[in-house]
């Protein structure tokens, strides 16, 4: 049998999911964003095993990484026996990603701040009459 090595989740990257997490970016995401951060190419198997999440769970991670164009996937033959396998690395800088969730939350507390200075100016109106 071949011996292959699957990077797996250390404290850290257990704190990065937990604190994305917190952020409300779903465990899934979260979970490929810390694994994919190493910088390391990594196929849907060693996702799967590394990130403690199941194939259709890294298939759902996939597509949310996909659809905000930070994954890079490319074709690799496997020792040339069998069809070939994908490769997944993290396409976009990991300063991009959490700029992105960065300015999600910014937006987010704008809105609520909107939403308060509006209810002041209302209630404000209405002890005024």
């Amino acid at each position: 049998m071949k011996e292959s090595f699957v990077m797996r989740f250390d404290e850290k990257d257990i704190e990065v999911v937990e604190t994305l997490k917190s952020l409300g970016v779903p465990r899934k995401v979260s979970n490929m964003i810390a694994y994919l951060a190493s910088g390391t190419e990594a196929t849907s198997r060693e996702i799967e095993r590394g990130s403690d999440l199941r194939q259709p769970e890294v298939s759902i991670a996939l597509r949310t990484l996909r659809k905000n164009n930070w994954v890079e996937e490319k074709m690799s033959r496997s020792d040339g026996t069998g069809r070939p396998m994908k490769v997944y690395r993290l396409k976009a800088p990991i300063e991009d990603i959490l700029q992105y969730y960065e300015q999600e939350k910014l937006a987010e507390a704008n809105q609520a701040l909107q939403s308060i200075q509006r209810l002041k100016a209302l209630l404000g109106e209405a002890g005024s009459s």
